[in-house]
């Protein structure tokens, strides 16, 4: 047999003779042997380190031909590890015996004096059964991922604006690549809708798409969540959890909401990132992850880096590419394609028959300023559907959205309130500039970060 093609070892035998013959047998054979002459040393073995096959001797000094040790610290495995592939080993083996241990969890039984090839045959039959565990396992994560993931609503991204066309040309320039991409914008303008975009364009569309909801997550379930948990780590670890790091690997991993996160836990995920590993709570045994990195956040993260309240290094991880999607109130040409998806859309599971807008109802839905942008005029139409008659949805009923515009009169000579023409200036730079932030903020002589400023300061 080829050389390292039976994995990791941990053999357990009271006799030293014994282990270090096994070991200088196997070590030519397996990536690594690890040898354990007490038992008491199990527990610990077990919890950090990942062993392929174990070697358990059925009798230790204190009690030489029952097995009743060998049939408790295989209880203890598989206690810690109920996937853990164990073959016993004993001088006084017979029929029964063996049947008990196969029926309590062990994957084999041999007797020793060995023959050196049964044992490699033995071993390697093992670690073909160990490796049918992991894949049915990775299996079991992303599917009941992807069943989660199949319940949430999914629509193809609609916008024909200068500005969504930009934005369309970005996806398709970085979505063949593994670049980590930071989506910034105001909540309910798409962020994750862009993000599933660019996974279904990249060489990884056939794998998981794993979102996460950072600012959901509370100090304490972070790392749980993310990095997963040993059993017992803690009060509520009943079962083993694979974070959502593990169940995202070989796809892609968004982190909405991630200007959320503390400091502490920025640097956290930081190591996670630089490392491309993951440790579970409860063991110190890191898994590495290959992952493709989006994140998102409708908080101004560069100008948080300069008040120190997001780190800087984490940034420069997480956007090799940034993509700004514009708020609705400065795509207003896309609003009447939205409007009409949505009516589509909830005619048909609301079992009405709506055929389009009255002018009057488009000339409102286009004069508002939808400070909720996209999912603000989702749940509008839906609304109006529900509470109107006819087949087509007039101004009435959108009774109760505001009448104010989406951008203010620009200030005339009489007004000389200087916030009010700084707030119009602003606003035409960026309606100008097709709602790219950096463009705005060059043009109007200011940083990003004072740009932002302002724009908070205004509510734009």
């Amino acid at each position: 047999m080829e050389a390292q093609n039976l994995g990791k070892i941990l053999i357990i035998d009271d006799n030293e003779d014994l282990l270090f013959a096994a070991k200088m047998l196997l070590k030519k054979h397996a990536k690594e042997v690890m040898i354990e002459k007490d038992p008491r040393r199990i527990p610990f073995l077990i919890n950090n380190n990942s062993f392929d096959v174990i070697l358990l001797d059925m009798n230790f000094r204190e009690d030489t031909t029952s097995g009743k040790e060998g049939f408790y610290w295989l209880s203890q495995i598989k206690e810690i590890d109920p996937k853990a592939v164990v073959i016993l080993i004993t001088a006084f083996g017979d029929v029964e015996m063996a049947v008990q241990a196969l029926k309590e969890g062990a994957t084999d039984f041999i007797l020793k004096p060995w023959q050196n090839e049964k044992l490699i045959a033995t071993l390697h039959s093992a670690l073909k059964l160990k490796e049918s565990y992991n894949e049915v396992d990775q299996l079991q994560k992303k599917q009941k991922a992807l069943q989660t993931d199949l319940k949430k609503p999914y629509s193809d991204i609609i916008g024909s604006s200068a500005s969504m066309k930009n934005i369309f040309s970005i996806i398709d320039k970085v979505a063949q690549t593994d670049a980590n991409v930071l989506i910034l914008g105001e909540n309910g303008t798409g962020k994750e809708l862009i993000a599933r975009a660019i996974h279904d364009r990249s060489h990884r569309k056939d794998e998981i798409f794993v979102g996460v909801d950072m600012g959901a997550i509370t100090e304490t379930l972070f790392e749980s969540e993310l990095f997963g948990h040993k059993r017992g780590a803690f009060t509520d670890a009943k079962d083993d959890r694979a974070g959502r790091f593990e169940v995202a690997d070989q796809g892609t991993l968004f982190l909405d909401e991630i200007g959320n996160l503390s400091m502490p836990l920025q640097s956290k995920l930081l190591t996670v990132l630089q490392k491309r590993e993951v440790t579970r709570i409860g063991t110190n045994k890191p898994i590495p992850v290959d992952i493709r990195l989006i994140c998102a956040t409708n908080m101004p993260v560069h100008e948080m880096v300069q008040d120190h309240t997001f780190r800087q290094d984490l940034l420069y991880r997480i956007n090799t590419v940034e993509i700004f999607l514009p708020p609705l109130r400065e795509r207003q040409d896309d609003i009447p394609q939205l409007a009409t998806h949505f009516l589509k859309q909830y005619s048909k599971k609301y079992r009405k028959n709506f055929t389009g807008f009255k002018p009057a109802a488009m000339e409102l839905l286009q004069r508002y300023s939808w400070p909720g942008n996209i999912r603000e005029l989702q749940h509008a139409i839906e609304r109006a559907i529900i509470m109107a008659e006819g087949n087509e949805l007039d101004s009435r009923d959108f009774f109760f959205l505001s009448a104010k515009p989406s951008s203010e009169k620009a200030p005339t000579a009489a007004t000389l309130n200087l916030d009010d023409m700084e707030r119009s200036t602003i606003q035409r730079a960026i309606d100008k500039n097709g709602g790219n932030i950096s463009k705005a903020a060059k043009e109007l002589g200011l940083t990003r970060a004072s740009l932002y400023r302002r724009l908070e300061k205004y509510g734009l």
